[in-house]
């Protein structure tokens, strides 16, 4: 609910502050006087497109504040979270226009987008008049607004999830026939290169281990005399035997030592104890070293052959497994993936039937609703003169979409026989007007939470016209909010507010400002609307019995 409108400098208000009520609440005043400029401003702060020119002559800014009501469960809690913005049970809104035209927002003191506002604002605000192309009349909204008439919003649910679920499996088989598609154009690439490494199959390190070899061959000859010199050198024939006989001398002589021969004698165990494990690693080298010399040629064929592969698929050596392994995948998903693909096509065949039978199910609802729909507005449009009016929900075939497959829009015949159209092309002024209530009566069952404000929708009607437009509009009001723009006497008489708009000179500048009126003053008002200029007794006493 709108509590409160503060406007400064804003066209030709200089300062103004408002505060409205739950219920009807009437604006009257005379032509000129200031009404649309209200509109404009709330328009401004709610982020709608408006005016260019905003800023009051002479001032160096313009600026709205707008202060609303928020219960527990309103919706403009969840765009509040969404942009990051602090929430709570009031909710103010706060628009600078500059005079070079820079515009600033803010959301509960915190600096937003324009884009939050207009999100707020649909949660916030319904606009209904003779211009207005966000409401009623704008037929992109007549499908969501034939669905909440119906209670189709779980149905939409559930057609929305089939929607999402056939783009899912679709989106699913393109990027699987894409990937079998880039695979199969290297099909022969793949096979002939998984063969070459199944026959080689590089192993890790390999490569360094044959260079090893091949180099530890190629010089096993010098290194082999050499080693076979130290090993004579080493062996029995060499210091293993000089130290043996050493030992043994000494191990005869030990007990004429007076134990003097202990520390050499342990001391020669332990060097022969080493020595022999020289002896031995020495022969293990050796026989490494007696190769035949095929081995060599067959190391090298082998290593060459590792290079080149790995210069040919432009990996190092050691990644060749490790490549290969990719390669099998890659086949692998190529020879699976007609299977697979037969899966993910049958994946979107079901989607599809599903998506199909919900959207079919949906369009049935629809076209009930529409009927239920066409009946309450048809029934309206009798006390306000429109009875011979025609009024009526087209449903159409459209574009399959997470909302179904039809077009919704709402035509009328002003009278049997007479073509029908778009409300906004067919339908004069006054009826217009009367159409846009007739509808929204029909329409208000989810409202609360929604201030609804109706711009000069009773013009052109007057009497008992009017009196039926003011009891509806005074019905929209009883759970919520309505806000009336009016110059009928009817209409201002049954509101539970009543403000004044008028103009006044001040300086040679002209200004508006907007009085809330009490009872006297509601008198002289709608006496006026009822007379004119001149207010007469027998105006009063009229308006008097329109106040009850």
């Amino acid at each position: 609910m709108l509590r409160s409108l503060d406007i400064r400098d804003m066209l030709i208000i200089d300062r103004l502050e408002l505060g409205f009520q739950p219920g009807l609440n009437v604006l009257t005043g005379e032509t000129g006087a200031g009404k649309s400029i209200l509109l404009d401003s709330l328009g401004f702060v709610l982020g709608w497109r408006g005016r260019a020119e905003l800023v009051r002559q002479g001032a160096d800014q313009g600026e709205v504040t707008a202060v609303f009501d928020l219960p527990g469960e309103h919706a403009a809690h969840a765009i509040l979270d969404e942009a990051g913005l602090p929430g709570g049970e009031e909710l103010i809104l706060r628009r600078v226009n500059a005079r070079d035209g820079r515009k600033t927002a803010w959301v509960n003191d915190r600096r937003c987008s324009g884009e939050v506002l207009r999100a707020l604002s649909e949660t916030l605000v319904e606009l209904h008049g003779q211009h207005d192309d966000r409401g009623l009349l704008n037929p992109r909204g007549h499908r969501h607004l034939l669905d909440e008439f119906g209670g189709l919003e779980p149905q939409r649910a559930i057609t929305r999830a089939c929607w999402s679920a056939l783009n899912a499996a679709q989106k699913a088989l393109d990027t699987a026939r894409a990937e079998v598609e880039a695979v199969r154009a290297e099909e022969d690439f793949l096979r002939h290169a998984v063969q070459e490494l199944n026959d080689l199959d590089p192993q890790p390190g390999e490569e360094a281990d044959l260079d090893t070899r091949r180099r530890m061959m190629q010089g096993a000859e010098r290194v082999r005399e050499s080693v076979g010199r130290a090993h004579g050198a080493l062996g029995s024939d060499g210091a293993e035997g000089a130290i043996g006989d050493a030992l043994r001398w000494l191990e005869e002589s030990v007990e004429g030592t007076a134990g003097h021969l202990e520390a050499p004698l342990a001391a020669l165990e332990r060097a022969l104890s080493e020595l022999g494990e020289a002896v031995d690693g020495v022969e293990r080298c050796l026989e490494v070293l007696d190769f035949n010399p095929l081995d060599l040629e067959q190391v090298e064929e082998r290593l060459f052959a590792i290079r080149a592969l790995a210069r040919k698929h432009g990996v190092i050596p050691d990644e060749l497994a490790v490549f290969a392994g990719e390669l099998r995948s890659k086949l692998s998903a190529l020879d699976a993936g007609s299977e697979a693909l037969s899966g993910l096509e049958t994946d979107v065949t079901q989607a599809t039937a599903a998506y199909e039978k919900s959207a079919e199910a949906l369009t049935k609802a629809r076209r009930a609703s529409a009927k239920k729909l066409d009946a309450a507005v048809t029934k309206e449009l009798a006390p306000l003169k429109m009875e011979r009016a025609v009024f009526s929900t087209d449903i159409t075939e459209a574009d399959p979409g997470p909302d179904g497959c039809d077009l919704v829009a709402f035509t009328v015949a002003t009278n049997p026989g007479a073509p029908s159209g778009p409300l906004a092309k067919i339908a004069s002024g006054g009826e217009l007007s009367r159409f846009l209530l007739a509808l929204k009566v029909c329409l208000a069952g989810d409202a609360s939470g929604v201030t609804m404000i109706f711009d000069e929708i009773d013009r052109g009607v007057g009497g008992a016209t009017a009196d039926a437009v003011g009891r509806r509009l005074a019905a929209l009001a009883g759970d919520g909010q309505v806000l009336v723009v009016t110059h009928s006497p009817q209409v201002a008489a049954l509101g539970g507010y009543h403000w004044r708009v008028e103009k006044r000179v001040v300086a040679n500048q002209t200004l508006s400002s907007v009085v809330p009126l009490d009872t006297s003053d509601r008198v002289d008002e709608i006496a006026r609307m009822l007379s004119g200029d001149t207010i007469t007794d027998e105006a009063r006493a009229a308006a008097r019995s329109l106040l009850g």
